[in-house]
């Protein structure tokens, strides 16, 4: 792969290249990707959806919406300072071309933003709730009527596939989604395969999935544009990584790794005593132990490790980047920069911690299970009365259930596939709080 190419300003529609030293300086199109997803309809959703804590009444904990404003943060100091020293060691970008190492924090800025877009409510277990009721519940009854890829899209659904739906689906009116550059959707693409086959290797990228079949040619446009490197053919397709994804991955990494546990001891899941203990190497070189010891409230001195845990892991993860640049550009680095780090061993010992004391909560178990209900309940209600009416089989029920979907998922003259993918598509796109309402709705417990 080359920078030239994985760089592309390109939008969908367009005909003509565009040129990066033909850009306005006062708003690169990088920088445009970030408003269009800042402004979404999508991106504002996250508000209120479950980063841990699902439907947590404690303000300082994080959101989806907190989560990815400080994840793109992160990743822009990771693309500048990265993009910097790819410029150093590819002249010819800037030289050339007018790349500027802005432009490098700016692609991976807007991907960040947007890792999570597609992730439905209750967190990670939302979507195990959806596949949970293809699996084992009602909406098995589908199987044999999907080929194999259409009933793993729905059963293993993912919020990166859902993600790259959102941003480039087209609507009546509205072509090519948010119409986002081609680099910039290139860094979201985490997992660039099908839902089959499942885990074919033990690299990074075939971990998940990245798109469903709705969006397979959308995909591979995208890909080839960019000169990703195709690692299957045929029937079953699958792309190389864009190497600005590595540091999308990484900034999430980061964020979760320590801002998951600072929420942990904010709460009182986690003492305090833990902070220093298992971030002291992380900080060892750049903490002011005089400022340390000023510091009079607990969320003071967490927020102090924290920021200087966070820049030491941003370093890190950038040299490694850079010490793997040509195995990355050729598609064989196969884990994440992190897997990497110097500072792996204190990373997994802090988020085993919070794996403990926070995800296996009681408080967050309890919501898990109630998402599990809520979601199967809606997908069932939904998935029926849209099944009924493509099948001209609606009763008055179905009909008044149908008037409560947005009009974009109302539609019945598409394909079986199409109709159960929309529906899951619409359970993901609900807050935390909405799911809970339409559940109360749906069930007779509110008027």
């Amino acid at each position: 792969m080359n920078w030239e190419q994985l760089l592309s300003l390109r939008r969908k529609g367009d005909t003509n290249k565009r040129i990066r030293k033909e850009q306005d300086e006062t708003r690169l199109g990088f920088d445009v990707d970030y408003d269009r997803i800042i402004f979404s309809a999508a991106f504002r959703s996250l508000q209120d959806k479950t980063q841990v804590i699902p439907l947590s009444k404690t303000d300082f904990v994080h959101t989806r919406l907190t989560h990815s404003l400080e994840v793109s943060v992160v990743g822009r100091s990771l693309g500048r300072l990265a993009g910097k020293r790819i410029l150093e060691r590819h002249p010819h970008l800037k030289e050339v071309h007018g790349y500027m190492f802005n432009d490098f924090g700016a692609i991976v800025g807007a991907a960040a933003l947007a890792h999570d877009i597609g992730n439905p409510p209750f967190g990670h277990s939302g979507e195990k709730a959806i596949g949970e009721y293809f699996k084992n519940g009602k909406g098995q009854e589908f199987k044999s009527q999907l080929t194999d890829k259409e009933y793993q899209d729905i059963l293993d659904f993912e919020g990166n596939a859902n993600g790259f739906k959102l941003l480039t689906q087209d609507r009546k009116g509205v072509s090519g989604g948010l119409r986002l550059s081609y680099a910039t959707l290139g860094a979201f693409m985490k997992y660039p395969k099908e839902s089959l086959p499942k885990r074919p290797t033990n690299h990074i990228s075939d971990k998940k999935f990245g798109f469903f079949q709705s969006e397979r040619n959308a995909f591979s446009g995208v890909a080839n544009d960019l000169g990703l490197i195709q690692t299957r053919d045929g029937d079953d397709i699958s792309f190389s990584r864009h190497p600005l994804t590595f540091l999308v991955e990484a900034a999430d990494d980061i964020c979760y790794t320590i801002i998951d546990f600072e929420d942990g001891i904010n709460l009182g899941l986690i003492s305090e005593d833990y902070a220093l203990e298992y971030l002291i190497k992380l900080v060892k070189d750049s903490i002011n132990t005089k400022k340390y010891n000023t510091l009079a409230y607990k969320e003071d001195r967490i927020s102090y490790l924290r920021a200087l845990a966070i820049n030491t892991l941003i370093q890190d993860a950038v040299s490694v980047f850079m010490d793997h640049e040509e195995k990355i550009l050729n598609g064989t680095f196969d884990v994440s920069l992190m897997d990497k780090s110097k500072y792996g061993a204190q990373v997994k010992d802090i988020i085993s911690l919070s794996v403990e004391k926070v995800y296996k909560a009681q408080e967050v178990i309890e919501k898990e299970i109630a998402g599990y209900k809520i979601i199967a309940d809606i997908l069932e209600v939904y998935t029926d009365a849209l099944v009924q009416k493509k099948e001209n089989k609606a009763s008055n029920y179905h009909n008044l259930v149908l008037q409560t979907l947005p009009e974009f998922y109302r539609r019945t003259d598409v394909s079986l596939y199409e109709i159960l993918l929309n529906t899951c598509c619409f359970v993901a796109s609900l807050s935390d709080s909405s799911a809970v309402h339409i559940h109360n709705k749906i069930s007779g417990k509110q008027l």
